[in-house]
């Protein structure tokens, strides 16, 4: 049986990328993104590149360095705040940006892996984002036509891979990793761990092993944190302070 693993996000690439081509990369922010596979994608230097995902990086980090590097043509995303290059060249006409509200473009992932061509939605309507697109009343309601979303690859990253392809999110950075599994013609799999076959017990398995042709185990994580908020000691200890008068005074 042909091996799924490959020795590195390169390796996992090759012969699989192409000018043109439609790619969904996980990710939120800066959590459970596929970094080693977007370096990958920028030092192989294919252009015109479509690329759906809930955002396009921060500064400095994931997607935006394929962004930087001029490859990226049109974007397909919910939120493109922290990103000054690409508020640029989107103000001055040199990319094209479909925004989606989060929760449909969610659905529109979810819905292209499961083969649904479109649905509707509320959410939208009687705004730009309905703008020359079908809508249709239900029950009273007035809804938009949305299309499902599919691409010729996508790019997820999981913490936990069996050799098969089973693969295991850890917490928060499931986000849009999941469903993007499920809406690639090819999947490639960016992982912290490989195990063996049989080590994930099954009901823990969140994207199961027959929607990933390509696994590769990823190096050098950084876990960046992209916004760092902290209470001052003074106020939490004044918290904690009052909770205890309170409780001594039941």
């Amino acid at each position: 049986m042909k091996t799924k693993i490959y020795a590195d996000a390169k390796s996992a690439l090759a012969g699989v990328v192409a000018d043109g081509m439609t790619i969904m990369s996980g990710g939120f922010g800066l959590c459970g993104v596929p970094e080693d596979l977007i370096q990958a994608l920028k030092t192989s230097g294919v252009r015109d590149l479509t690329v759906i995902g809930n955002n396009v990086g921060c500064d400095g980090h994931g997607m935006w360095h394929v962004l930087a590097n001029n490859q990226i043509r049109k974007v397909l995303a919910s939120y493109v705040g922290e990103n000054k290059i690409l508020e640029s060249r989107y103000m001055n006409g040199e990319i094209e940006i479909e925004f989606n509200p989060q929760g449909t473009l969610a659905e529109r992932i979810r819905a292209g892996g499961a083969g649904i061509p479109a649905f509707y939605t509320r959410t939208g309507y009687g705004t730009k984002v309905a703008e020359g697109k079908e809508t249709r009343q239900f029950n009273g309601q007035w809804y938009v036509m949305e299309t499902g979303l599919v691409a010729d690859v996508s790019f997820v990253k999981a913490w936990k891979a069996d050799e098969e392809g089973n693969l295991v999110y850890r917490k928060t950075a499931r986000n849009f990793n999941p469903m993007m599994a499920t809406a690639g013609r090819l999947v490639i799999a960016e992982v912290e761990q490989l195990v063996n076959i049989g080590e994930i017990p099954p009901d823990q398995v969140h994207t199961p092993g027959i929607y990933v042709d390509r696994i590769f185990v990823a190096s050098n994580y950084v876990k960046h944190i992209e916004r760092l908020t902290t209470r001052p000691r003074p106020a939490a200890e004044q918290g904690s302070g009052i909770a205890a008068a309170a409780g001594a005074e039941v």
